[in-house]
């Protein structure tokens, strides 16, 4: 592994080691966590939301880039005219079993972070990481985020961003009435500190725990926002109101914030000045049987974009163990919307569990553009206040990367661009060789199918 150029960010903030070392290939602790789907807690409440967070006090649910990578690293992009970032979700190395060992587990999660480090070392290198949630399996416990999370990124030399999957806040217990941990408990010590410092649960590793205000947040950077919602804790559908008393459990706090935050970046969207990202881990919309589309989630979400009259330009999320990626026509198709599922970063890359057809296939405004691809990759997206662009890249052989599917928004029309209207470089100059393979071409065709919203 390549050593690449050390970032300490602003308040003393740590993110990559001082010196590369090998990957590990095995355990510190061995991942046992699967033992507590057995539990009395788990087994009585699985079909129940958990309480989302509560913010914490004081702190502004807008996030500055400026204050994590400081002003050098801004001027760079600035100077440059675009950002670009990574994304992809569910990626704790933590499915082992009679197929798969400690070692290929780990290993799959280290050659998607690896791949992703490499990515630093090329002209105008990504400035931060948007984790899609499932940071942690199988319940997002502290003594996994070591191995899970801590050595796995100990030489990305950024900071990472996330919103908590499902798994990030299961729960389990020995009794019936009362979980072992609360819920999101290890994801707040290690993503919403109150300060910046070192985390308990990162061993001997200097990255700092993040300063998030809560599990969901806006991150503004310089062209783009990105919109995080937690979309709580079942396996399907995902959660983000209480959906008119569905839920009453549930607020609809998040959907407040969702639709203040879009009224706050309106103008700035309507004068050309950023893109908007929306992302949680749940997708609204999904052909994988286990991790279907979430139909109340997506009805909640367009709900309030048509009460702002603003739409965002993509939508990420992850869960489902592969990558999809669907266009949503909104406005008469005057506004066309990527939602992209990006969920094979590490614990698994699992094929849909029915055969839905070759893509397209559309139903309504929602359009399946490509056949599911099942491997195991992460997202680099790029934004220059004209284009933005999300490309899906894999681990190839010999250490290269295959970019499989690319797309892009022209922000100024609201409209996808053409295939091949927007070239693409090596992620990796001179240490990678990048292969392009595109398989929407080759699996079009005209006719009109259906693409299933799954409400599980």
């Amino acid at each position: 592994m390549p050593g690449t150029p050390k970032l300490i960010g602003p308040g003393g903030r740590l993110f990559g080691e001082p010196q590369p070392t090998s990957d590990e290939t095995s355990f510190r602790v061995n991942n046992t966590s699967a033992a507590y789907y057995n539990s009395p807690y788990y087994l009585l409440h699985q079909s129940q939301v958990q309480p989302i967070p509560t913010p914490r006090s004081g702190a502004a649910l807008q996030l500055k880039l400026d204050n994590f990578v400081g002003p050098q690293m801004i001027a760079a992009i600035q100077s440059a005219g675009k950002i670009s970032f990574h994304a992809v979700g569910d990626t704790g190395a933590a499915k082992v079993d009679q197929q798969q060992t400690v070692a290929k587990a780990l290993a799959n999660q280290a050659n998607v972070a690896d791949a992703m480090v490499h990515d630093l070392a090329g002209p105008n290198p990504p400035a931060f990481f948007f984790h899609l949630g499932d940071v942690v399996y199988h319940f997002g416990e502290a003594q996994y985020y070591y191995d899970q999370f801590y050595e796995p990124y100990r030489l990305y030399d950024r900071p990472i961003f996330a919103i908590p999957g499902n798994h990030d806040g299961s729960v389990f217990g020995p009794t019936s009435s009362a979980p072992q941990n609360p819920s999101l408990q290890a994801f707040l010590d290690n993503f919403c500190a109150a300060s910046v410092g070192p985390s308990p649960d990162a061993g001997t590793m200097v990255r700092s725990a993040m300063t998030q205000p809560g599990v969901y947040f806006t991150l503004d950077a310089p062209f783009v926002s990105i919109i995080g919602l937690y979309s709580n804790v079942l396996e399907g559908p995902g959660v983000i109101s209480s959906q008119k008393g569905a839920f009453p459990a549930l607020s609809d706090v998040q959907l407040g914030f969702l639709q203040s935050e879009l009224q706050r970046l309106k103008p700035l969207r309507q004068a050309g000045q950023r893109a908007i990202i929306l992302a949680l881990h749940h997708p609204p919309l999904s052909v994988d049987a286990n991790h279907g589309g979430s139909t109340g989630a997506q009805q909640d979400l367009d709900n309030v974009f048509q009460a702002v009259g603003l739409w965002p330009d993509m939508v990420l999320s992850g869960h489902a163990h592969l990558y999809q990626r669907f266009t949503q026509r909104v406005n008469n198709n005057k506004q066309q919307i990527p939602y992209i599922v990006s969920g094979s970063g590490g614990f698994a890359a699992s094929p849909p569990q029915q055969n839905v057809g070759k893509a397209p296939i559309t139903v309504g405004n929602d359009t399946m553009e490509i056949d599911p691809i099942i491997k195991f990759g992460y997202l680099l997206i790029t934004c220059d206040g004209n284009t933005l662009s999300a490309t899906f890249n894999s681990p190839a052989s010999n250490g290269a990367v295959a970019a499989l599917d690319t797309v892009a928004v022209n922000l100024k029309t609201g409209l996808l661009m053409p295939a091949g209207s927007s070239p693409r470089k090596p992620a990796h100059g001179k240490t990678k060789t990048a292969r392009v393979k595109t398989k929407a071409s080759s699996t079009r065709n005209a006719r009109s199918k259906t693409v299933k919203k799954r409400k599980k």
